[in-house]
């Protein structure tokens, strides 16, 4: 991208300089463009705001006032509190921050604050503001009102860059900044109308100066858009290398296996089953490289569809292999694929970190030759020394619990294996999308008939008695159960029971009659196989686990999931561990001990009252928000996403993903003139996932 006057230091601008620039760089502005795209994270509209004389106590109110007086009142308990007296055109009140005398080095007399929080009485009216803004300093906020039609912006600040100084940048140079964006303009005017957006100019001077709330949100969704767009392109000429740029495998069907298992099979497919596999049979008996991603509810039945296509594989005379994070998930793997192979002659060995030598050498011997056409393991399968004679599908179980780079190295293989990665952590289809855009998306979303939902009640801690004599009950029946705790071991910083200490007690006090093991994230990989593989045997009674059960193997005699402090969990999370009981022929349960909050008690009602994962995932996300979702898949430091919401966006992000596949489809390097901006801000924004991916 050639040098732009928006790429010129802060440092250069008007009312910045050295110093200043040094602490707006601390918060990440280093250009011009970073402080134009530096946009307000609050709006609050005039017509919202109340006038002074006419608060009431009780009121959750909005004000814009001039500070007359303040200081720091210190309480015979020793706190001190900062006040400030605010006076409009209708009258005065008294402003309480309890805590936080450091507020006298901020605040003085004269400025002018948009203030909001709850008004209480205490010796008479006062407010204690939640949030507050400094919307301008002493004489610089003479005649600051809060007249019909003002929006009032609060812009991401520091202590050392505060509201009153940004705003005050703003003025001396967004007229001269907001022309400028017209360099980053990508979209023609006639893209603009189709998707209903205002230019780079307009979007970025309606987010610094609306009119109206209306137009903000307008100025938002552009740069939603954006993200998701250059998100997505990223993603697509990922997609674009990883399927269409290397030559992929046309799989011959013969149904020589494939009919055999179906007919085999102690079950019927669901309707979703064979639509899912109809898409991946598509996918690999095309000349094209599959790259899909199987997303399913837990026990929605992804094993026996990643089967099908392995033995696709297999009829054409490939191999294929699958790979699962942990020993005991692979060896789980092993043993349901070899009970549903065994009529059919079809060799396949497990690797895994802890197999024998002279077992380990047999089974790569027998890779090497092609004599063995399945493989399962852990990551033992991509490490130095493994050898496939003809690898044609590589399947990925867990995929959160790979690196990206991880689960892409076995697809790197001379022959340019298709491609199945799989995950068990239902997220909603809008996060599948931005996280998985390299990946064809196909989803299992309903469950096989017969399968018994479990019963999930909530309990408050004085009800924990009740709950464990439950669990008794199960154990006297010859069941077995498991108790979740949020911590490993006591901190003094949380009031919290960790899984450590309540083990000893539940051993010593509620259960010493009972086989009890604990397995937490702490323990080494081969001590917690040991107690999976131990629960899984039925040598232990009640398993005390953190959440590193939450994708493990399936134990059909475990009913009980029991989740101490579960407000302190997702609902995900929840979901995740709720989906290890119910996997046998008994009624199973998950109780929920909580806190009697109400916000905790809702959320978990909700959780309580929904079964289908994809749904308690989309109300996480609307609950807990996106925060940081893309881990190592961000692009520097910063999160990917600063503007575009997930749910609400949805639509953005369909037509951002269909737009960049098709312009990558197109000119799948982007190098005709037309797309030469916007290559140059994909390498500027995106260099680093693009280097990741291993593209040019």
């Amino acid at each position: 991208m050639s040098f732009s006057p928006l790429d010129r230091p802060a440092q250069f601008l008007k009312g910045v300089g050295p110093r200043r620039a040094e602490f707006l760089a601390r918060m990440g502005i280093i250009t011009a463009r970073d402080l134009l795209y530096h946009v307000p994270r609050r709006y609050d509209d005039a017509s919202t705001v109340q006038p002074i004389g006419h608060l009431d106590v009780g009121m959750d109110a909005t004000i814009v006032g001039r500070v007359r007086t303040c200081g720091t009142i210190p309480t015979r308990s020793g706190l001190r509190i900062f006040q400030a007296v605010l006076q409009d055109d209708t009258g005065m009140i008294t402003c309480s921050w309890p805590g936080q005398p450091w507020l006298e080095r901020s605040l003085r007399e004269g400025d002018v604050l948009l203030v909001t929080g709850p008004v209480k009485f205490f010796h008479g009216r006062q407010l204690q503001p939640r949030e507050f803004t400094v919307l301008a300093r002493g004489a610089e906020g003479e005649g600051q009102t809060a007249d019909g039609g003002t929006i009032f912006v609060s812009y991401p600040a520091s202590e050392d860059m505060p509201q009153w100084i940004l705003r005050k940048l703003f003025d001396q140079n967004l007229a001269a900044l907001l022309p400028q964006a017209e360099e980053d303009e990508y979209l023609t005017p006639l893209e603009r109308a189709e998707l209903s957006l205002p230019s780079l100019p307009d979007a970025l001077g309606a987010l610094h100066r609306p009119t109206s709330l209306t137009e903000a949100e307008e100025g938002r969704r552009r740069l939603a858009y954006d993200e998701l767009f250059f998100l997505q392109l990223a993603q697509a000429r990922v997609r674009w290398q990883q399927t269409l740029a290397r030559p992929g495998i046309v799989h011959r069907r013969t149904n020589a296996l494939i009919r055999p298992l179906l007919e085999g099979l102690p079950f019927a497919l669901t309707d979703g089953q064979a639509r899912v596999l109809r898409e991946i049979v598509a996918d690999m008996t095309l000349g094209r490289r599959m790259n899909r991603l199987l997303q399913g509810d837990v026990g929605s039945g992804k094993t026996v569809i990643a089967l099908f296509a392995m033995l696709l594989a297999a009829e054409g005379g490939r191999q294929a292999a699958l790979m699962a994070p942990t020993e005991l998930l692979a060896e789980q793997h092993a043993r349901r694929i070899r009970g549903w192979i065994a009529p059919l002659g079809v060799r396949i060995v497990l690797l895994t970190g802890g197999m024998g030598a002279a077992e380990r050498r047999r089974g790569l011997a027998g890779l090497a030759a092609g004599d063995i056409s399945l493989a399962v393991g852990t990551h033992a399968l991509i490490q130095e020394g493994v050898e496939f004679h003809r690898l044609g599908l590589v399947v990925v179980d867990e995929q959160h619990r790979f690196g990206v780079r991880q689960r892409m190295v076995l697809g790197e293989r001379d022959t340019n294996p298709d491609v199945l990665v799989m995950s068990a952590t239902p997220i909603p289809r809008s996060l599948a999308l931005a996280l998985y855009g390299d990946l064809d998306l196909s989803l299992l979303d309903e469950l096989p008939p017969g399968r018994q939902a479990v019963q999930t009640e909530l309990r408050t801690p004085a009800q924990r008695g009740d709950v464990y004599r439950f669990v008794e009950q199960e154990l006297e029946l010859g069941r077995q159960a498991y108790v979740v705790f949020p911590l490993v071991d006591e901190s003094a910083k949380v009031d919290l029971l960790s899984a450590t200490q309540e083990r000893d007690r539940l051993a010593r006090e509620v259960f010493p009659h009972r086989r009890l093991g604990l397995v937490h994230g702490q323990l080494s990989s081969k001590e917690k196989e040991r107690v999976m593989r131990d629960f899984l045997a039925g040598e232990i009674d009640l398993l005390v686990a953190t959440t590193v059960i939450e994708v493990g193997i399936d134990v059909a005699n475990a009913t009980v999931m029991v989740v101490e402090h579960a407000e302190r969990f997702g609902l995900s999370q929840l979901h995740q561990l709720r989906g290890r009981v119910g996997r046998g022929a008994a009624k199973s349960h998950c109780i929920l001990i909580a806190e009697a909050g109400d916000v905790a008690q809702e959320r978990l009602r909700v959780f309580r009252e929904t079964t289908d994962g994809f749904a308690v995932a989309r109300a996480d996300l609307a609950i807990r928000g996106q925060g940081d979702l893309f881990g190592p898949l961000q692009s520097g430091r910063d999160p990917v996403l600063h503007h575009a919401d997930l749910l609400r966006d949805e639509a953005l992000l369909v037509e951002a993903q269909r737009r960049a596949r098709a312009m990558v489809d197109m000119d799948p390097r982007l190098e005709s003139p037309a797309q030469e901006r916007v290559r140059g801000v994909l390498d500027h924004r995106y260099a680093e996932r693009l280097r990741m991916f291993g593209v040019g």
